[in-house]
């Protein structure tokens, strides 16, 4: 009996591996939370390029805008675990939402599997030029001397760009005034106007007027510093912040069950997809740094992440239901 089991699991591991070395026999269809046009949509659709050419078969973007990307998730959860739907997802969906969101119709960690991180994005912790800090400590020292008194603009309540402030704030004591967009395509301009003294950007956005000296770069809010930048210090070293990490994160994920085999297959296209040399080339015009990581790897960021975006949602005080 111990023998015939043995024997029925060996097959089900073979068919699945012969499955794996199969895929795709149709096209896939990548779901991204976001209009067209946007970073995450912009990326994928440089990654799908690639990964088309890799295998042969259509990789084809689905936009699925709305809701910060509940929609998009769900549908993904849902869909048949053979890997031919595939979600695109960033912390909004990964790990701020299971915070903001009391009931959600997907659970991060059940309902799906990791595949790669296609890449992470700097921003920029960027000051009017108006503003009387010419570095993060100048700035820390005049939040302090002007409680209340200094704006910063973020793309939302709950956003990314709202929880990256909190966690900067919150334990140096900082009290600001935060003025919620709609986006960062509010928020920018909005801080070129000197509607408010502060955002945080991808580099891109904001470089010309870098260039010009109508904004200062005060900091990055990634754990390196970024080589887009890189005289530019982190928050966790200007500021004694440890652990400060907080860039988008845009990766892809399988609804869960999808078998290993595939996942893996996907994450390796992934990955040479992220090294091409044009992709690259495209990737750092974007301000994006590729990552290509592991399944693994992206599973055990999603739980970091999933742990501080709870804890930064807490001191923010935001709930959206």
């Amino acid at each position: 009996m111990h023998r015939l089991i043995v024997i029925l699991v060996a097959f089900v591991f073979c068919a699945a591996d012969a499955a794996a070395q199969d895929y795709p026999q149709r096209p896939v269809r990548l779901i991204v939370p976001y209009a067209a046009g946007g970073l995450p949509d912009t990326m994928t659709r440089l990654v799908t390029q690639r990964l088309t050419e890799s295998f042969g078969q259509q990789f084809l973007v689905e936009n699925r805008p709305g809701a910060g990307g509940i929609g998009a998730c769900e549908l993904v959860a849902k869909s048949p675990a053979d890997g031919y739907t595939l979600l695109v997802a960033d912390v909004a969906q990964t790990a701020i939402n299971p915070a903001l969101y009391s009931k959600l119709p997907y659970d991060t960690l059940r309902d799906f599997a990791p595949v790669s991180i296609m890449g992470t994005s700097a921003q920029f912790l960027v000051a009017h030029a108006s503003v009387p800090a010419s570095n993060l400590k100048e700035l820390i020292a005049l939040a302090k001397a002007r409680p209340k008194q200094l704006s910063y603009g973020s793309g939302g309540n709950g956003s990314l760009h709202h929880l990256s402030m909190e966690a900067f704030k919150a334990p140096l004591g900082l009290e600001m005034l935060h003025i919620p967009y709609k986006g960062t395509a509010q928020a920018v301009p909005a801080l070129l106007a000197g509607e408010v003294a502060l955002v945080f950007s991808a580099l891109p956005s904001i470089a010309q007027h870098w260039k010009a000296g109508r904004v200062k770069l005060l900091a990055v809010n990634t754990a390196r510093r970024s080589a887009q930048a890189p005289n530019v210090p982190t928050i966790a070293e200007a500021a004694n912040i440890e652990g400060y990490d907080y860039p988008p994160q845009i990766g892809v994920m399988a609804p869960a069950q999808t078998p290993a085999a595939i996942v893996n297959r996907v994450a390796d296209g992934i990955a040479k997809a992220v090294r091409h040399a044009e992709t690259q080339q495209r990737f750092t015009v974007l301000g994006i740094d590729a990552v290509g990581n592991t399944p693994a790897d992206y599973a055990a960021q999603i739980r970091i992440d999933i742990k501080k975006y709870a804890q930064a949602v807490k001191v923010s005080g935001v709930k959206l239901d």
